[in-house]
């Protein structure tokens, strides 16, 4: 096949005819990585820096996106120079460009970005441009972003607190345990009434020890709460997996998280297959519905965990969406970033039927200063549920001050 024209003129998103009368172009687009402390490479916490998206329009309106991946790799993605027709710089595809044509824009990103992009980081940098862009066009029409994706789904927004103390490093099972159980009565007291315990303690316990382990947490945490279980991919053998599940049968937990490897599709399929009363979920990591749709034909999991800042923004996880509801499927969207992911999820939560919860990580659970300041909107909880988010937009606020202190420069200096 020929490749097109890499000079040829770019696709038109509409033309004037079609552009809402509040609509104005795109004037700008910039990357911006954000580091808050040196990261803890021994640890998990993905708050330590994120990578801020900023389009602002020619009235001077801004949309904000985010994405779950290397800063200065994605800032590089986004400015890379013009090599051919499927090798385009995303910036220069979107400067000038009318923001309401939505899904048409990140087709032609998609498109233009195809060799360098496709999949993983090219990816999680789309996801953050398509957020940004729904916050603006959001703000052009003084709309909240649920209602451009569709409108309210349902009345009452239901999140899951993430409950994690951090990796064992050095602390024994009951140290673990007492951290766990004094974040668990922080969220009931914070309003939560669904809640996921973090179990990556691999070496430091048998599967026979992690099964108590669990069985403790939900003593401590009652049992009319919803519970989750996240197993940071702990099993490389599908068995093993299936016969700790099956001594947890009694517990009443919703959802199994990352049991196996993350690329064991079949493994995944195998599990589901044969555990009872317990949800198996996957695809935190995948990019695009394509990658999705081989954990819904394939691993035949009961829920997807794709997140909006890695897996396409709001566009493709509409579309991921629409094609598990009609396999059956739910989606829980995974959200381990900062206050942009958590209302971004909060949106696609109240827009779409088969999201039954969604994961937030609350800032005075998983204390970072990305994640409790650089956005300054903090929702209320009320007996498990929250309010819809405010428009227009993605209703945050973010606080430029902090991101200008916290500007990561670039290697070898400069802004």
């Amino acid at each position: 096949m020929e490749a097109p024209d890499a000079s040829a003129p770019r696709p038109s998103d509409g033309g004037d005819a079609t552009r809402p009368p509040t609509a104005s172009r795109i004037a700008s687009v910039e990357a911006i990585p954000v580091v808050t402390h040196t990261v803890d490479a021994s640890d998990l916490d993905g708050s330590a820096e994120t990578v801020l998206v900023r389009i602002t329009d020619e009235a001077g309106r801004v949309g904000h996106g985010e994405a779950d991946a290397s800063g200065e790799v994605v800032q590089a993605f986004l400015e890379m120079a013009d090599l051919h027709a499927w090798s385009l710089n995303p910036i220069d595809l979107l400067t000038g460009r009318d923001p309401f044509p939505i899904r048409a824009i990140y087709d032609a990103l998609y498109e233009g970005t195809i060799y360098p992009g496709r999949r993983g980081l090219g990816i999680h940098a789309l996801s953050a441009i398509d957020v940004a862009l729904h916050d603006l066009v959001g703000k052009q029409l003084g709309r909240p972003v649920f209602e451009l994706l569709g409108g309210r789904a349902r009345e009452a927004l239901t999140p899951y607190a993430t409950i994690f103390p951090g990796l064992p490093n050095g602390r024994t099972l009951p140290e673990m345990l007492d951290a766990i159980s004094a974040l668990f009565d922080q969220a009931l007291e914070l309003g939560f009434r669904a809640v996921k315990m973090e179990v990556l303690f691999y070496d430091l316990v048998t599967d026979r020890e992690l099964v108590d382990a669990i069985v403790e947490g939900r003593r401590r945490l009652g049992h009319e709460i919803t519970m989750l279980v996240d197993f940071g991919y702990r099993w490389h053998d599908w068995r093993a997996a299936e016969a700790t599940l099956a001594r947890l049968e009694d517990q009443d937990i919703w959802l199994a998280e990352a049991p196996l490897q993350d690329d064991d599709i079949d493994g995944h399929r195998r599990l589901a297959e044969h555990v009872r009363g317990i949800r198996i979920g996957g695809a935190e990591i995948a990019a695009t519905r394509f990658e999705c749709r081989e954990w819904v034909d394939r691993a035949r999991v009961d829920v997807l965990q794709a997140d909006i800042s890695r897996a396409g923004g709001f566009t493709e996880m509409m579309r991921i969406a629409d094609y598990a509801h009609a396999h059956g499927v739910l989606v829980v969207p995974h959200g381990w970033k900062s206050g942009i992911t958590a209302a971004a999820s909060t949106h696609f939560h109240a827009a779409h039927v088969a999201c039954p919860l969604f994961e937030f990580l609350h800032p005075d659970l998983f204390p970072s200063p990305i994640r409790s300041e650089m956005t300054t909107d903090r929702p209320v909880i009320r007996d498990g549920v929250m309010e819809h988010p405010p428009g227009p937009g993605l209703g945050i606020e973010i606080d430029d001050d902090f991101v200008a202190r916290h500007r990561q420069p670039r290697r070898g200096g400069g802004s």
